[in-house]
C-alpha cells in the first residue's frame, strides 16, 4: 500500500534553508515507502487566495487536487517576525477550496509542522502558529515538530544538516505522517 505526503514549505529563494528541511522531512516519509510531492520556492508564488474569486492558476489547482489525495502533510515556514510567512499562509489559504469536500480540509490526515528562523524565539513562535493552522484546518499534527535555530544550524547545497539531532528529528516528522497515513490506510480498507 502506497500513500501519498505532500510537502509545503519554503520561501521564495529556491532552496532555502527552509526548504532544505522540508527535503529531509519527505525523504523520511520516502523511508516508509511514502509517494511525495512537493510545493516550495517559486511554486508558492500564487496570487492573493480570494474565495469569491473561482479562477485558480494551474500551480493551485494542481496543489488543490494533490493535497486533496494527500494521505499526509508536511508543512515548513520560515518565521517572519515570529510568525508563519505570508507565502506559505496564502499557499494553506487555497486549502479552503477542500471545505466542501467528503474529507474537508486536513480532516484525518497527519500533518508534520517544522519552521526555520534566525533565532529561537521567532522558530518557536512560528512552530506554534503553524499547528494552531492545522489544529484549524482540522488535520492532526504529529506528535514532533520542529522549531530549527537558522543562527545554529546549516543546510549544505546537498541538503546534508550540520546538527545530526535536528536532522534526525526532521526524517522522525516525516515517518510520523509516514505511519499515520499508513495506519489510516490500512483501517479504511478494513472498513
Amino acid at each position: 500500500m502506497t500513500v501519498t505526503v505532500v510537502g509545503i514549505g519554503g520561501s521564495i529563494r529556491s532552496d532555502s534553508q527552509s526548504e532544505r528541511a522540508l527535503r529531509v522531512a519527505l525523504e523520511g516519509a520516502r523511508e516508509l515507502g511514502a509517494e511525495t510531492i512537493q510545493y516550495s520556492g517559486p511554486e508558492l508564488v500564487l496570487p492573493f487566495y480570494d474565495p469569491s474569486v473561482p479562477e485558480r492558476t494551474d500551480v493551485a489547482l494542481k496543489m488543490v487536487e494533490d493535497l486533496r489525495r494527500a494521505d499526509g502533510v508536511i508543512l515548513v515556514s520560515p518565521g517572519y517576525h515570529g510568525t508563519v510567512s505570508g507565502l506559505v499562509k496564502n499557499a494553506l489559504d487555497y486549502i479552503e477550496d477542500l471545505r466542501d469536500d467528503e474529507r474537508p480540509y486536513l480532516d484525518g490526515r497527519a500533518v508534520g509542522t517544522i519552521t526555520a528562523a534566525y533565532g529561537w524565539q521567532a522558530a518557536v513562535n512560528t512552530l506554534s502558529a503553524v499547528r494552531s493552522i492545522v489544529h484549524a484546518l482540522r488535520g492532526w499534527p504529529t506528535p514532533l515538530g520542529a522549531a530549527i535555530n537558522s543562527a545554529q544550524v546549516k543546510f549544505d547545497g546537498d541538503g546534508a544538516c550540520s546538527d545530526a539531532d535536528v536532522d534526525r528529528n526532521l526524517r522522525v516528522i516525516g515517518r510520523q505522517v509516514a505511519e499515520f497515513a499508513l495506519r489510516q490506510a490500512s483501517h479504511l480498507d478494513v472498513n
